[in-house]
């Protein structure tokens, strides 16, 4: 696809160019998930690619002499897992009138609920331009493969608008975000919330507590291998728990382990010197965020989840000074624990008229139920008052 001296390219891997030139691409606040080396990670250890559904397409701008000016992470998926955006009825609705819902276009980054930039431009380019181009190549790339849609999952706000006036329309999503109101400690966390959340939370401590479990809190700059392999035995045993396969294999996670150390936080809890549980952090200090991805147990103790998937991590958060701890997609469950609901966008675009308007439709009605499930959540706030607001 070529626009004057501007051309679209799509690569079906991120190794067909340098990692310098997409971390380029990639403004202060892109967080870790957009790096190279965690995108390129994935498609490496064929966690993305080959027959998982997940086909790297990652869409190019680039001009004349193929120096990069814009880029957008994207693949045509074969599914809807792995999304956190749930669009199976519209797939089920597509195929009861003889179409095909499947392939479609996904910008999002695989199997992590964040948000973050999807039209990457360079900083020596015209940022409305190439933001533009790509927004509209996207769905000139749905036109010419008999796509049937395309999907921008959890896009920047400023994205959103450019995405609005290219025609696409927009989803919301609640996610579940813990606020650091510059707390000394936990006590002091604790104090701000609502008598009944302070009790449970105490009440959940003390029974986990009587077990006289230890917490190793291990950045990743210094975890080992070893580390590494008992964490992916958590995960994965999470995942055969609910009978189904993880997203990531754990040459994987080695290979992020050892690639992007910095972003990463590992707490494990052990009972008589033995390690039986494990979570993850993924760490954005410079923007002040941690982000919960990973959980799991090789042995069952009761409230155990809750001490170690949030509140070491809100413990940690509030020691290193980060701001803000995204707790991940759904779980109404985490505000008991601190967390308030956030509203988040992604952007659609469906290319059949007719499944566009019915899909329009609905998403009208969705917002407007959206809206009166947040106005619910927000009668249930665990803070005392509005001390912090997401």
């Amino acid at each position: 696809m070529k626009q004057g001296a501007i051309q679209l390219r799509v690569i079906n891997s991120l190794s067909d160019i340098t990692e310098s030139a997409w971390n380029d691409l990639l403004s202060p606040n892109a967080g870790p998930f957009l790096k190279y080396a965690f995108l390129n990670a994935l498609e490496t250890t064929a966690c993305v690619g080959g027959n998982t559904g997940w086909q790297v397409a990652h869409l190019l701008v680039e001009d004349s002499d193929s120096n990069l000016l814009g880029a957008m992470p994207l693949y045509l998926k074969q599914h809807s897992y792995g999304e956190f955006v749930f669009d199976w009825a519209w797939a089920q609705a597509y195929e009861q009138n003889g179409m095909n819902y499947f392939p479609k276009a996904l910008s999002a980054i695989p199997f992590t609920p964040v948000r973050g930039p999807r039209l990457l431009v360079s900083p020596k380019a015209d940022r409305d331009a190439i933001q533009d181009i790509l927004a509209s190549g996207l769905k000139t790339l749905v036109s010419q493969n008999t796509l049937s849609s395309a999907h921008v999952l959890f896009p920047e706000n400023d994205e959103l608008e450019q995405f609005k006036k290219q025609g696409f329309m927009m989803r919301d999503s609640v996610q579940f975000h813990w606020h650091n109101a510059g707390y000394a400690d936990f006590e002091e966390f604790l104090a701000a919330l609502t008598m009944k959340r302070r009790k449970n939370i105490r009440r959940e401590r003390a029974a986990v507590a009587q077990h006289q479990i230890q917490y190793r809190h291990i950045p990743g700059s210094i975890a080992t291998k070893d580390d590494w392999a008992f964490f992916y035995r958590c995960y994965e045993n999470t995942y055969i728990e609910h009978r189904s396969a993880p997203y990531l294999s754990e040459e994987c996670i080695q290979l992020l382990g050892r690639d992007m150390p910095e972003h990463f936080h590992l707490i494990i809890a052990i009972l008589d010197e033995r390690p039986i549980a494990a979570s993850l952090l993924v760490v954005d200090q410079p923007n002040s965020k941690a982000y919960g991805r990973y959980w799991g147990a090789i042995e069952h103790i009761p409230c155990l989840h809750f001490e170690l998937a949030y509140y070491q991590s809100i413990e940690y958060c509030i020691n290193e000074g980060i701001e803000i701890f995204e707790g991940g997609a759904q779980g109404e469950h985490k505000m008991a624990r601190g967390f308030l609901p956030t509203t988040i966008q992604s952007a659609h675009w469906i290319e059949d008229p007719g499944f566009s308007k019915a899909v329009k439709r609905f998403l009208e009605r969705e917002h407007e139920g959206m809206a009166a499930y947040v106005d619910e959540l927000e009668q249930h706030i665990p803070l005392k008052s509005s001390k912090v607001q997401p």
